[in-house]
């Protein structure tokens, strides 16, 4: 007898619950179970014919009769459960034509709709204590090439002030609910908002709140924003640590008049996909948002840098995600830059190694 290599275990009491991240399978163990499986792992040949409790294990895949192959991975078991277990979408019927496909989804959308939507926090705010952002600014002066072609990751910024009107133009075009399209028709009715950005399944998962070191106009703080309202709700103020303090020490980046921490709310991902897999799609829409919040910028003219590396529970406790279904992902920032890739500091290293 052999054990399923595709198991992990939770403690959750008074059960042991036994996992099979690849089959999508769980299973709560009572203590007989529970005392048996350790017995078995540490002696497979210890198995019994016609044991009910064996008998069990096989039946559920946690004991199989030969060898599994194991996945050759080559990195740590973490990513490995996470690849694999957000693998192989289960559906119980696959559409077999464009037709069928169209009405199967329809139906699951009016099936989802029909359920109550999970409350986003951000309706807790009243309306008077929203702060409305200016109009965006015009960039089609800017061709998406040329904005492509001088979007870099800067590591050098001046800490200059930014407009506000600045600071709407990017959260308008990178994460608003875009009035310009709100007559399309192209959704099914409750899922009809949105982005310039796309969003996996329109659900428009991902959110956004603002650093402010030095926005014209606008105190600096942590903001929520607002995307259905295009406007600012205050969340704390900034903390006295400097920003490369939130960052894994990035001092480098503590000048940064602005940045954008991408959210996501995991409740809405499942709402509509209550499949692990769903959790994939939100590191995507916080890829897409973060290039489009780049090139905004780089057509305002600023330079821009980003990174995944966060202290997030610092973090979450300035934003108030504590314990919440709504979990940040990303940072992006932007300013007057020299459009330096290397830090002012990583470069005077690197020209002493030269001159050795």
């Amino acid at each position: 007898m052999h054990i399923n290599p595709h198991l992990f275990m939770l403690a959750r009491p008074p059960y042991l619950v036994v996992w099979n991240y690849k089959d999508h399978t769980q299973y709560e163990l009572d203590p007989q179970h529970s005392r048996r499986l350790l017995q078995l792992i540490e002696h497979p040949k210890a198995y019994r014919p016609l044991d009910e409790i064996d008998d069990n294990f096989i039946n559920s895949n946690i004991l199989t009769t030969s060898k599994t192959p194991d996945t050759e991975w080559g990195w740590d078991e973490l990513s490995k459960i996470f690849h694999i277990g957000t693998k192989n979408i289960p559906c119980a019927h696959r559409p077999n034509d464009a037709h069928e496909w169209s009405r199967q989804y329809l139906d699951h959308c009016n099936e989802v709709l029909a359920t109550p939507a999970p409350i986003a926090r951000r309706g807790t705010w009243p309306a008077s204590e929203l702060i409305a952002l200016p109009a965006p600014n015009d960039t089609q002066g800017h061709t998406l090439v040329n904005t492509l072609l001088h979007r870099k990751t800067s590591r050098t910024f001046s800490g200059d002030a930014l407009s506000l009107t600045d600071l709407g133009t990017l959260l308008y075009f990178s994460l608003g609910h875009l009035k310009e399209r709100e007559c399309e028709a192209a959704s099914p009715h409750g899922l009809g908002a949105r982005r310039s950005s796309p969003s996996g399944g329109g659900l428009n998962a991902c959110e956004g709140f603002i650093y402010v070191r030095n926005v014209n106009d606008l105190a600096p703080g942590l903001y929520c924003y607002h995307s259905a309202e295009h406007a600012l709700s205050l969340v704390n103020p900034l903390p006295e640590d400097p920003l490369g303090q939130l960052l894994c020490g990035q001092h480098f980046i503590n000048e940064l008049p602005l940045g954008l921490f991408i959210s996501a709310r995991f409740d809405a991902l499942w709402w509509k996909y209550a499949h692990s897999r769903a959790y994939r799609m939100a590191y995507v829409e916080a890829g897409h948002i973060s290039q489009t919040f780049q090139l905004i910028a780089t057509a305002l003219g600023l330079s821009t840098w980003l990174t995944g590396a966060l202290m997030d529970d610092r973090i979450e406790t300035l934003l108030g995600l504590q314990r919440s279904t709504e979990q940040v992902l990303f940072f992006v920032g932007c300013g007057r830059g020299d459009g330096q890739a290397l830090s002012k500091e990583l470069q005077a290293l690197i020209d002493i190694e030269d001159l050795r």
